[in-house]
């Protein structure tokens, strides 16, 4: 299994610090999401069904009507793999490293590229798998390159997989409410905008060929009652997504010039991280964690991924901790050092 964020028990017991005393900024949810409600007792007592009022909701949002509803983005990450022959999947490195996992243990043979090597290499894939934006990075592609880069894929019956699991609040990024066509599948997820990662739903948008073959394969009731309850009324509470989108972008400059200013410039990012790219990571993440500060670190190449706050009392407690990183650099390291591409073979790390 790879390693993901959110591990705060695991950090809790390694520091001996009580769970309660951490600040997460590990995962890349929204601190404040969408706000918790009583669950009828019914959704505990009766099985789910497909005939309620999620879709819908999901298709409202969406603005497609070919979609299928999922146990969160990961349950189709796991699944799709299995739809196809044998095939050449290019992925990014660094990225969500469950993609290249399970698409390698499902007997495909995965190429390892760097964004410039895409148009490059294109014509050696069957699959190009991309996640909008990127995670770690925040690297975004436009509808344009992404149309592109399909139509090339789909001459010859390949797939174009683009994982928007950080996109709600820019739609005019978002493929999922353009018509589907052949070899275009996008995921959608509850987990990241709206704050909903426990629920565990999600969203695959592709044509009726996909769908159907990946229904069967995910069996009956794949998302709970309640979850699918809760997420129902999230799809259709526009006022709060509008609100949150407005939010959500402050907070991301705020973090951005929170720790620009304390002198770490993030190399990317998006509205709900940031992502620092440099040579001492492990030493930060290790002097924030025994502060009760919780990031997610990468080895390869080394590099943090710092999430949102959430309230005022959060944002100056990593105010106050980022005061005092540069006297835990190593001797005579300036504050933000570039650190050379990697080009190490470990065994990937999850960015979720």
């Amino acid at each position: 299994m790879l390693e993901h964020g959110g591990r705060l028990r695991q950090a809790a017991s390694r520091y001996g610090i009580p769970l309660a005393d951490w600040l997460d900024l590990s995962t890349g949810i929204n601190p404040n999401g969408w706000p918790a409600l009583i669950i009828p007792a019914e959704c505990w007592q009766r099985l789910p069904e497909d005939d309620d009022e999620l879709l819908p909701a999901a298709r409202d949002y969406y603005q497609n009507n070919s979609l299928l509803a999922v146990a969160g983005s990961q349950a189709a990450i796991q699944a799709l793999p299995l739809l196809r022959a044998k095939s050449r999947v290019g992925v990014l490195h660094p990225a969500y490293a469950e993609h290249a996992v399970v698409w390698q243990n499902a007997g495909h043979h995965i190429v390892s590229l760097d964004a410039e090597q895409i148009d490059i290499r294109l014509d050696e894939l069957d699959v190009l798998i991309l996640i909008n934006p990127n995670n770690p990075t925040g690297r975004l592609w436009s509808r344009r390159q992404l149309l592109n880069w399909h139509e090339k894929l789909s001459r010859r019956g390949g797939w174009l997989l683009v994982d928007e699991a950080f996109i709600d609040g820019m739609p005019q990024f978002s493929l999922s409410n353009l018509p589907v066509r052949p070899g275009l599948i996008v995921l959608r997820s509850l987990g990241k905008f709206f704050g909903l990662a426990g629920v565990r739903c999600g969203f695959v948008i592709a044509e009726p060929a996909v769908l159907k073959p990946l229904r069967e394969l995910l069996g009956p009731w794949p998302i709970s009652h309640p979850a699918r309850y809760a997420a129902s009324l999230a799809l259709a509470d526009r006022d709060w997504q509008q609100a949150t989108a407005v939010s959500l972008r402050q907070q991301g400059q705020r973090l951005e010039q929170l720790l620009s200013s304390h002198g770490w410039p993030p190399d990317g990012g998006c509205n709900l991280f940031q992502w620092l790219r440099i040579e001492s990571a492990g030493v930060l993440h290790e002097s924030l964690a025994r502060q009760g500060i919780l990031t997610r670190l990468f080895d390869h190449p080394p590099s943090l991924r710092v999430g949102l706050p959430g309230e005022e009392p959060a944002w100056h407690r990593l105010a106050e901790a980022l005061n005092g990183l540069n006297n835990c650099l190593p001797h005579g390291e300036s504050a933000k050092t570039p650190y050379p591409k990697s080009t190490s073979q470990s065994p990937p790390q999850s960015a979720r």
